[in-house]
């Protein structure tokens, strides 16, 4: 060896790096989600050691989620040893009106579980983490887990429930959501879409799907961490104050964060939000 060149040590354990799957299709309906893992050889993933899991929702306005578009930030979980998977569900805009975007997700978390080994996750550790409406439907997946009503018969055996979530920025009382939006463009369109054709039935739907609407008293539920811009013009920061109340009231494990001035995405993802978002998570799934 030349003794002027210098010398780095290896990386033997692959610490810090991670692996993206894409078009992974968890449902006999096509859906999709992308899984971003700890790496490991393909040989050696079924015997290395299991890791926690996040299941991310993406912000679509309950349509088609771009998986991509939080992979920067998502795949640092994956370097520090948590996997994440960031799934995609049908669009209400297709004529998939509540609940199917949240049976998909459940449907999701239960494939996850079913193929645990697989991709050497470890089923008792996920947490979900979401934004928007995507936060809406953690939010959904916090409360309802197990509950057969969102229940397809894709992995049976497998559970839904989640250990904690992260919402950020999510719609929590459907109504008062729509009555703040009544006049932008197309706002009968979306709820259409959401509640279904049949607007005799839309106050009923708008309850079931307010995360706000369903918190029942002495229930057992995750922790939750919510946060919310000030200066969000689609989802006011009293839609993150009204499930905190709720949760609070009902003797659940709840923590809120407001974003001094943040508006919906963009600016809200500061460097302190970040940090909160990642040390609540990398907490629960200890």
């Amino acid at each position: 060896m030349i003794p002027t060149i210098g010398h780095l040590p290896m990386n033997p354990t692959l610490k810090g790096q991670a692996e993206l799957l894409q078009h992974v299709v968890y449902s006999a309906n096509g859906q999709e989600l992308t899984l971003i893992l700890p790496w490991a050889p393909h040989d050696d993933r079924k015997a290395q050691k299991r890791a926690p899991l996040i299941v991310f929702v993406q912000g679509s306005a309950w349509t088609t989620p771009n998986l991509n578009y939080e992979i920067p930030m998502l795949s640092h979980f994956a370097e520090e040893g948590i996997a994440v998977a960031t799934v995609g569900h049908r669009s209400t805009r297709d004529g998939y009106p509540f609940p199917t975007f949240l049976v998909d997700v459940k449907c999701a978390i239960r494939f996850l579980r079913a193929h645990a080994a697989e991709y050497a996750i470890d089923p008792t550790r996920v947490a979900a983490f979401g934004t928007s409406s995507g936060g809406n439907t953690v939010c959904l997946l916090g409360l309802t887990g197990d509950d057969p009503a969102f229940r397809n018969d894709e992995y049976p055996e497998e559970s839904d429930a989640v250990c904690a979530v992260v919402s950020c920025f999510a719609p929590t009382d459907l109504p008062a959501l729509f009555e703040h939006l009544k006049n932008a463009p197309d706002i009968r369109t979306v709820m259409a879409a959401y509640f279904g054709p049949d607007e005799s039935r839309w106050p009923e739907v708008a309850n079931a799907c307010s995360p706000a609407a369903i918190v029942e008293a002495g229930k057992r539920y995750p922790p939750f961490m919510l946060l919310n811009g000030t200066g969000d013009p689609v989802v006011p920061h009293t839609q993150m104050e009204a499930l905190y109340e709720k949760l609070k009231a009902a003797g659940a494990e709840v923590s809120a964060w407001y974003v001094d001035g943040a508006e919906h995405e963009g600016n809200f993802w500061s460097p302190d939000v970040r940090r909160v978002i990642h040390d609540e998570l990398v907490r629960r799934l200890a």
